[in-house]
């Protein structure tokens, strides 16, 4: 008889890159701290990355019959309670995610036709929050159909832009030695000095990019028992993940020490750094905007596809295992199509008032789109704290759970690793809340910023507090 477990360690670890991995992760981890974060992203792996990626392991191989991610390690291994504000969290963080995406798709776009990124730096703030705010809508819209197509596109698109990441790094790398018109543009880059971190408190703001770069493997969980010996392969597999994510972090970052100057980064960076390094890629290589123009339309079929999806699966997550304790009824409510409409007009709002209202006070589109990834950043990691939490349960009740992979066999040890990534993503998306922009060249924005970054997940966790009360009235009724 064939056996399920087909998956070896090479699969998991090719599955896995490409669920976390992106060129976005090293551009805007660049753009926020040069050269040094070289050393960042050696130390993030060592630290964080490699025993969250092997902690997901052991989750995934001990509760591998459970559907609901991280709220059903909750509930196998605490309350009923715990387990909705897990499902709530993995929700409602993705809507800063889904504020965001309409911006990626407007600038691609501008590159596409355009050739530049002028857009987002002439444009007022308001008027491509207004079009965004369309988009999103037309997208919500889209989704409510009950169509897949745009889904499929993922895959493709997901593809597409892991080859370009790749393809960056080979071409960049390569450039000084290839061609004559490529000169390095950072000074000092064989010089160890260029890749040390100054250790202070502007620094340690910046590592929630990091965490928000590494983060999110439990998506592969899945697989964990869908591998040939999963005691052996699925930690060789990770370990493989930790190196090869090592590795593109690491060329990534010295191929944009090359094409850009480290003391002098431009600040659009973050939203078109990946377009400006395709465009002089392509100039160094004689093929045009070639390269730009398929890194553009690649990002725009991926970013189109996770509008999509983000709008649709962390809501079915959310209201798909419904106890009508916590979630109230009409919420979870389905039409003929399998879509839950109210959930669909709860995601609306949100999102809507997220685009719109920072607007109001970020007048520059630039620093709009980089206060968003920042917020991004502070709140899509409070979703791996309950992984965190999940593991070091396992670890108090490790007696009464079987699992062909075990990360550590000391529950002790455990609970101390547990804690300490819990302790580390909590440090990130709390130190992560301080705006990266001058408080002396503009204190009112920088203050806005602050308010918004606070604000925000504070009205998120009091609204997945809000609705069992709805749900026990309801009840009650």
């Amino acid at each position: 008889m064939k056996t399920e477990k087909q998956l070896r360690w090479s699969n998991i670890a090719l599955i896995a890159f490409v669920a976390v991995w992106g060129l976005g992760n090293v551009v805007n981890n660049f753009a926020l701290q040069g050269l040094s974060v070289v050393t960042s992203w050696i130390l993030i792996m060592i630290i964080y990355f490699v025993p969250y990626t092997l902690i997901v392991g052991q989750l995934g191989s001990t509760f591998k019959d459970a559907e609901g991610g991280v709220s059903s390690w909750i509930r196998a291994t605490s309350t009923k309670r715990l387990a909705y504000y897990a499902a709530w969290t993995y929700w409602i963080v993705h809507v800063p995610y889904l504020a965001q995406k309409p911006q990626g798709i407007l600038i691609a776009f501008s590159w596409l036709f355009k050739g530049n990124g002028n857009f987002i730096n002439t444009t007022p703030a308001l008027v491509v929050q207004g079009i965004c705010l369309v988009l999103f809508l037309f997208f919500l819209w889209i989704a409510s159909l009950g169509l897949t197509t745009l889904k499929r596109i993922g895959s493709v698109a997901g593809t597409g832009m892991f080859i370009m990441s790749i393809l960056f790094i080979i071409l960049a790398v390569s450039a000084p030695f290839m061609t004559k018109s490529a000169t390095v543009q950072t000074p000092n880059m064989l010089s160890i000095k260029s890749y040390l971190p100054k250790f202070d408190f502007t620094y340690f703001t910046t590592v929630s990019m990091l965490v928000f770069a590494v983060g999110g493997s439990e998506k592969i969980s899945p697989y964990v028992n869908k591998t040939k010996n999963p005691g052996r392969e699925f930690p060789l597999g990770m370990l493989v993940l930790a190196g090869m994510v090592a590795i593109c972090a690491l060329l990534g970052s010295f191929a944009m020490g090359i094409l850009f100057n480290a003391k002098h980064i431009p600040n659009d960076l973050m939203a078109n750094g990946a377009y400006y390094a395709f465009q002089k890629l392509g100039s160094f290589y004689h093929v045009g905007n070639l390269f730009l123009i398929f890194y553009a339309i690649a990002n725009v079929l991926a970013q189109i596809s996770a509008l999509a999806f983000s709008i649709d699966a962390p809501l079915k997550i959310l209201l798909g295992d419904a106890d009508p304790e916590f979630i109230p009824k009409k919420l979870s409510k389905m039409n003929k199509k399998d879509v839950p409409v109210n959930g669909y007009i709860m995601t609306g709002v949100l999102v809507s008032i997220l685009i719109i209202i920072p607007a109001l006070g970020i007048g520059n589109m630039n620093e709009l789109f980089n206060w968003l990834l920042n917020l991004n950043s502070v709140v899509m990691p409070m979703r791996y704290l309950w992984v965190f939490l999940a593991y070091m349960l396992l670890n108090k009740h490790l007696k009464e759970f079987k699992s062909d992979y075990k990360f550590l066999k000391n529950p002790t040890a455990g609970k101390l690793v547990g804690a300490w990534c819990f302790l580390f993503t909590a440090f990130a998306c709390i130190l992560g809340m301080v705006p990266k922009t001058s408080l002396a060249a503009n204190p009112s924005g920088w203050w806005f910023q602050l308010a918004l970054n606070i604000i925000t997940p504070v009205i998120f966790v009091a609204l997945g507090m809000i609705l069992p009360m709805i749900a026990r009235r309801h009840q009650d009724a």
